[in-house]
């Protein structure tokens, strides 16, 4: 859930999970307030030392997105573009997420930050995604292709077709978190919903 008061403040708010509390954000002239449970605190814009953006799509929620603040401290929050409603529910929040990041990079850069910008994946664990992905994708060759040579045609049918699925489910959350940096006012639309 996003809100935008007339005095420029833009908040957001989401339920990382059923049991837990709401996680609350604020966006205004002094920085990023948040509240998480019975925590709280206000992070002035020039203290925001990283944004990460990234895809991370769950079973209940194929299109969920995340962003993880850090703060020169050390600290970071994490935000959820999905918010639990009821035990099998979990609402996308789309257009609130899309709307509270924006702005979050609009403050930013009107406050001069020298917050690093990163999208995806980090580069080693975007690598050895990869290389597994090879590595299924070539045992799925040879089983296809051994399938093929032993006429067994309801087999081969199966691995292509799972092999089409896979692709289609991995090679998206695969494309989206490729490791880059950006600026604020570019941020990459394949991780906004």
């Amino acid at each position: 859930m996003t809100t935008a008061a007339q005095d420029g403040t833009v908040g957001y708010a989401f339920k990382a999970s059923l049991v837990g509390a709401a996680h609350q954000f604020e966006l205004n002239g002094e920085g990023l307030a948040w509240r998480v449970g019975g925590r709280a605190g206000l992070w002035p814009y020039a203290d925001i030392a990283a944004v990460r953006l990234s895809y991370r799509p769950v079973s209940m929620q194929a299109r969920r997105f995340r962003a993880d603040i850090t703060h020169s401290g050390g600290a970071r929050l994490s935000l959820l573009s999905t918010s639990w409603q009821t035990a099998t529910l979990v609402a996308p929040q789309s257009e609130g997420y899309r709307r509270f990041i924006i702005a979050l990079h609009a403050q930013l850069a009107a406050h001069h930050s020298k917050a690093a910008l990163t999208a995806g994946l980090g580069r080693a664990t975007y690598a050895a995604a990869l290389a597994l992905v090879a590595l299924l994708g070539l045992a799925m060759a040879a089983l296809l292709v051994r399938a093929l040579l032993a006429g067994e045609w309801w087999g081969a049918l199966f691995l292509a077709g799972f092999a089409a699925l896979f692709a289609w489910q991995v090679g998206g959350f695969i494309s989206r978190n490729r490791p880059c940096n950006y600026s604020f006012d570019h941020i990459p639309p394949q991780l906004l919903p």
